[in-house]
C-alpha cells in the first residue's frame, strides 16, 4: 500500500484523538516537564499587547498561556490543519482571553503581511512537507525584527527500557505506525539543529539557532505510563483497527510486561526537544 500524504493522514489522525493528546500534554505540561515547549514561550517574550501566532496550535496547549501573557491589549490566533483539535481548543478556551482558531495551513497562511509581533509552534513543523515554504510563510507574516520560536521532538540518546518494553510485547500484533510519503526531508532537518537553522536563514530570517533540551517524563505507574501512550498519535493509530477487547487485552499484556521488568513505578520516560529560535 503506498504511503499517504502528510495533509491526507495527519489533520484525521489528530482529529480523532485530540481529547487523549490534550490530557497527555496537560499533564506533562502541568508537571513542568515539557522544557522545549516551555522555552518556545519564553523566548517570544509575551508581554501585554502583543499580537502572537500559533502554528499547529493542537489544543490551544501554547495559546492559552500566550493569550494571558499578551492581556489587555494583545491578541493570540491558533492555526491547525486538525478540526478535531480546533473545535477541541475553541471549547475549552478560558473565557474572557484575547484568543481566535482557525483551520488553516502553515505552509498558506491566510493573513497579511507584517501582522504579527511573535510568532511560536510547540512541535508542529515537522509534520509540514515543504519546511522552507512554511517557514517563508511564517517570516512573511511576522513584524521587522519579530521573534519565532518552534520545538520539535527528536529521538533521545538512550531510549527508556519501558518504551523498548512497550513494543517488544504488542508490537508484532500491531500494524507499524504509517508516515507520510512526503515529510521524509522534513524529519532529518528538523532532527539536525545546523540544517534546521539553515534552512530558517533560507526562509528568509535574519537570524536563527536550535537549541536542544533533554526531557523526561515521570508516570506513576506502568498502567499510568500505559493509558498515556495508547492515547498518543502515533500508537492510537495503530491501536485503532482492534476491538475495543482487543485493545485492552493487549495493553494489559504490556503493562503486566513492564511491571514484570521494571516494578510498579513510578516510570521515567526521556525524550528531547530541539527549539528553532529566530529573528525576522
Amino acid at each position: 500500500m503506498d504511503e499517504p500524504a502528510a495533509k491526507d493522514l495527519y489533520p484525521g489522525t489528530f482529529s480523532r484523538n485530540a481529547a487523549a493528546y490534550k490530557r497527555r500534554l496537560d499533564e506533562v505540561m502541568a508537571r513542568g516537564e515539557a522544557h522545549g515547549r516551555t522555552a518556545v514561550i519564553a523566548w517570544v517574550d509575551p508581554t501585554p499587547g502583543k499580537r502572537i501566532l500559533d502554528l499547529a496550535c493542537g489544543p490551544g496547549t501554547l495559546s492559552y498561556p500566550l493569550a494571558k501573557a499578551v492581556s489587555p491589549g494583545g491578541a493570540v490566533v491558533g492555526i491547525d490543519l486538525a478540526p478535531g483539535m480546533i473545535e477541541l481548543a475553541q471549547r475549552d478556551a478560558p473565557p474572557g482571553l484575547p484568543l481566535t482558531f482557525e483551520l488553516m495551513d502553515m505552509e498558506d497562511l491566510r493573513f497579511p503581511d507584517h501582522s504579527f509581533d511573535a510568532a511560536v509552534s510547540g512541535h508542529g513543523f515537522q509534520f509540514v512537507p515543504d519546511l522552507r515554504r512554511a517557514l517563508a510563510e511564517t517570516r512573511r507574516v511576522l513584524k521587522p525584527d519579530a521573534r519565532m520560536a518552534a520545538s520539535v521532538p527528536v529521538d533521545p540518546p538512550n531510549p527508556s527500557d519501558a518504551q523498548a518494553i512497550l513494543e517488544r510485547s504488542i508490537g508484532r500484533a500491531l500494524p507499524p505506525a504509517p508516515k507520510a510519503r512526503d515529510q521524509f526531508a522534513t524529519r532529518r532537518l528538523v532532527e539536525d539543529a545546523d540544517s534546521f537553522a539553515a534552512i530558517a536563514k533560507q526562509a528568509g530570517f535574519s537570524a536563527t539557532e536550535v537549541v536542544r533540551y533533554e526531557e523526561s517524563t515521570t508516570w506513576a505507574s506502568p498502567q499510568h505510563f500505559i493509558d498515556m501512550s495508547a492515547g498518543w498519535w502515533s500508537m492510537a493509530i495503530r491501536l485503532e483497527r482492534l476491538s475495543p477487547g482487543e485493545r485492552a487485552s493487549l495493553l494489559d499484556r504490556a503493562t503486566r510486561a513492564i511491571e514484570a521488568q521494571l516494578g510498579f513505578g513510578p516510570l521515567q520516560i526521556a525524550g528531547a526537544t530541539n527549539v528553532l529560535r529566530a529573528i525576522a
